[in-house]
């Protein structure tokens, strides 16, 4: 059986899931410097708690591939919402091309909000073992 598709789809859901687990992590150590930040872009400081967790918590839920489509959906919604509001710039050729990768890393997620985690996933094991088999999700 060709398992491909199975590590490309895993590979896939670790790459994009890492930036949103590494940015997570990231900005417990920077926690102050993160805070001015938002709150320099107009962004109320303490919403970095609740930002901080559901990076973390998304970024973990496509990794596993668990409530996948959901996890991908927010995601890509809040990848839109920080390109528009963090990197809206679009003169400054870096924060045009951060807007541009936040744009693209929703792209990904739209991906996986349409055809799911794959076969090698929680939301698999968690279908049964005939669908499973198949990566076939609904």
């Amino acid at each position: 059986m060709n398992q491909l598709p199975n590590v490309a789809t895993l590979a896939g859901r670790a790459f994009i899931a890492a930036i949103f687990l590494i940015s997570g992590f990231g900005k417990i150590g920077s926690y102050e410097a993160t805070q001015g930040y938002m709150s320099a872009m107009g962004v109320p400081g303490g919403l970095l708690p609740a930002v901080i967790a559901f990076e973390i918590a998304a970024g973990l839920a496509v990794l596993v591939g668990w409530q996948t489509r959901i996890a991908a959906f927010l995601l890509a919604g809040f990848s839109l919402v920080t390109a528009v509001l963090f990197h809206g710039d679009l003169s400054d050729q870096m924060q045009s091309i951060l807007f541009w990768k936040n744009v693209a890393i929703a792209g990904g997620f739209l991906f996986l909000v349409a055809h799911g985690a794959g076969a090698w996933s929680l939301d698999a094991r968690l279908a049964g073992p005939q669908r499973a088999s198949t990566g076939a999700l609904t």
